[in-house]
């Protein structure tokens, strides 16, 4: 049963809605359907899910561009209505027939509606019904298809396989004569299904009729013979490889100067070298977080005229996208056939470019979706008009839903007297432990007070790794081995930040993978006794499609792992490694389609500046060149 069915426009009006259904929906799931879909570019699903406390909803919708309507029709989840989608397509015929922008209300519509939901209804039934009656008889041919069949291996006789029988209707009447034989053989020496004829000298035969269903043994020992004839002649004019030159290893000369002395403080007993954070700006710099222009690339322009080369036009310099298509005049409207191939070549453009399969089609779904209908003005490329919708809905995909201001955050649990909690997660060999550090670096900077909490007491060595580099930064540690909780380990480093004034605290988590279920587990543990104020994901921008399953099972574990009705989940995401990748950027894309958390920060490098923010602009005019 339809619960309800809604029509309203692209800025929020609503024009109708359907009083005879009278079903009040639980829960908000138009709202969650405009957030979660409609402004996100992924209308390119065929439906939406809306699970809350006492509702489950699915979620059809459709759109007419030109006018700038929405149709969302609602029912529950557990019926599967085959009528929906054919209502949504006669609603919104007939309602743009009526539609005007400067009326508001349209209760004409209600008696319009009930006869279209009732043609619907029957249209779906006569479908079932046609379908059901069609399942028999297909079954009955087949079954008698292939009794026929077993009767011409087994030997016996058929209405086409007797002697002297008729075309089968597949063109080779003459062979289908003499198929079968006392001793197996035909009078023209057919086997099986007449591929091979016998002759008297035992020869196997081509009788005209294509080889499918057996192979010639004797163009198999030909092809042997063939092939092992080769005398030693040929095997001594064969070169001799050259001995190879043994290179002598040279021993390693290590630069014995102060300077460089000065980094080693693998030694817990020597305190020696006393270091503040004054010290080490001088040596690494300003953390590029902080500055405006972040990320650079060749690619921030995208040319899309011809490249003059010796006063000349070079054609094979040609933009792919003015090359695609040329000017088209005089066309009304946008149509989905219109739209196919520059969206196939932006798909495979965005594939290349490292985003994965799935998500680049449902991204050309959901701006061919929101082209369909639109006018198009005379000498206009349509390839244009694809690629400046597929920017905004980059742009819009990777732009944050919510603000996140880490800084001002801090500063408002800081008023509150307690210290802010972020926790790093992620896969193993991410690099959490080194972009830990170069996020607390950055916070050192905006003086704020730091504390790593080593809670990977699970690897060996992580804890002397972050006491490294918690004694590089002058910050305080809290650990407490290995073979602990660590969720216990987070909870006391968190009061024991309260008690020494602490204003965040960096917990270090162990790496796992998606699918270590007693790993997952012990994260969802610390993430629901701790409540922390910020979960980030730690990914790796070369893992490419990876970073997807990767992403999408962490969420999935925390979210059914968790004891709590409100489950936490990943508030951001860290992209590291992203200076190994050229223009292979579609990791970020990826990540950000299928979890809807916004890039945080990009790490960049080995040494504690090399931590950015994500250039929106940059990585979109990437992702289309």
């Amino acid at each position: 049963m339809l619960e309800q069915l809604l029509i309203f426009t692209r800025g929020g009006l609503i024009l109708w809605t359907c009083k005879e259904l009278g079903n009040a929906l639980r829960g908000s799931p138009i709202d969650t359907l405009i957030r979660s879909c409609l402004l996100e570019d992924r209308s390119g699903a065929s439906s939406y899910n809306y699970d809350a406390p006492g509702a489950s909803y699915t979620l059809k919708w459709a759109f007419h561009n030109e006018l700038g309507l929405v149709f969302v029709a609602v029912y529950q989840k557990i019926l599967h209505l085959l009528y929906v989608n054919d209502l949504l397509a006669m609603v919104k015929r007939e309602f743009s027939e009526i539609y005007d922008p400067k009326r508001t209300v349209y209760n004409d519509f209600n008696d319009t509606f009930q006869q279209l939901k009732k043609e619907a209804e029957s249209r779906a039934e006569e479908i079932k019904k046609s379908v059901q009656f069609s399942k028999p008889s297909k079954a009955g041919n087949a079954k008698k298809q292939g009794q026929g069949q077993k009767g011409l291996l087994d030997g016996g006789e058929s209405k086409n396989s007797v002697e002297g029988g008729n075309d089968d209707g597949d063109g080779d009447g003459d062979n289908m004569k003499g198929r079968v034989s006392e001793n197996g053989y035909s009078k023209n020496g057919h086997i099986g299904n007449g591929i091979l004829t016998k002759d008297n000298s035992g020869d196997s035969k081509d009788n005209g009729r294509p080889n499918t269903g057996a192979f010639d043994v004797s163009k198999l020992q030909k092809l042997r013979a063939k092939g092992s004839k080769k005398t030693d002649n040929d095997v001594n004019k064969a070169s001799k490889p050259k001995p190879k030159k043994k290179f002598t290893k040279k021993n390693r000369v290590w630069d014995d100067s102060p300077k460089e002395q000065k980094l080693d403080y693998t030694d817990p007993v020597s305190d020696n070298v006393v270091e503040n954070v004054a010290d080490v700006a001088a040596d690494h710099g300003e953390s590029m977080m902080d500055k405006e222009e972040i990320f650079s690339s060749d690619t921030e322009s995208v040319e899309e005229e011809e490249t003059v080369k010796d006063g000349k036009s070079d054609p094979k310099k040609k933009s792919w996208f003015s090359s695609m298509f040329q000017s088209i005049s005089g066309k009304a409207s946008l149509e989905k056939a219109d739209l196919e191939p520059p969206l196939k070549a932006l798909k495979d453009r965005l594939m290349t470019k490292n985003v994965a399969e799935e998500i680049a089609e449902k991204l050309c779904e959901s701006v061919a979706i929101s082209l369909e209908g639109k006018k198009l003005a005379s000498f206009t490329r349509i390839s244009s008009i694809a690629q400046a919708a597929m920017e905004e809905a980059l742009v819009r995909i990777l732009t944050p839903r919510r603000s996140i201001d880490i800084l001002r955050d801090v500063h408002a649990a800081k008023e509150q007297r307690k210290p802010y909690v972020v926790v790093f997660v992620g896969v193993n060999g991410v690099g959490k432990s080194t972009n830990l550090a170069k996020v607390a670096y950055w916070l050192q900077q905006h003086k704020v007070n730091v504390m790593m909490a080593a809670c990977d007491t699970f690897r060996s060595g992580a804890v002397e790794q972050l006491r490294t580099h918690a004694r590089r930064l002058q910050i305080p540690i809290f650990e407490k081995g290995y073979e602990k909780d660590p969720a216990i380990v987070a909870k006391e480093a968190i009061q024991e930040a309260s008690r020494n004034g602490s204003d965040v605290v960096l917990v270090d988590t162990a790496g796992r993978m998606q699918d270590n279920e007693p790993l997952m587990r012990a994260l969802s543990k610390l993430v629901y006794v701790n409540n922390p104020d910020l979960i980030l994901f730690v990914g790796e921008a070369l893992v490419g499609n990876d970073a997807v399953d990767q992403l999408s099972k962490f969420n999935q574990k925390l979210g059914d792992l968790s004891p709590s009705p409100n489950p936490r989940l990943i508030d951001g995401i860290l992209l590291t490694k992203f200076d190994t990748i050229d223009d292979k950027v579609g990791a970020a894309l990826s990540m950000v389609y299928i979890s809807g958390s916004p890039v945080m920060f990009v790490g960049c490098g080995q040494s504690y500046t090399d931590l950015m923010k994500l250039n929106v602009k940059t990585i979109v005019k990437t992702l289309l060149k």
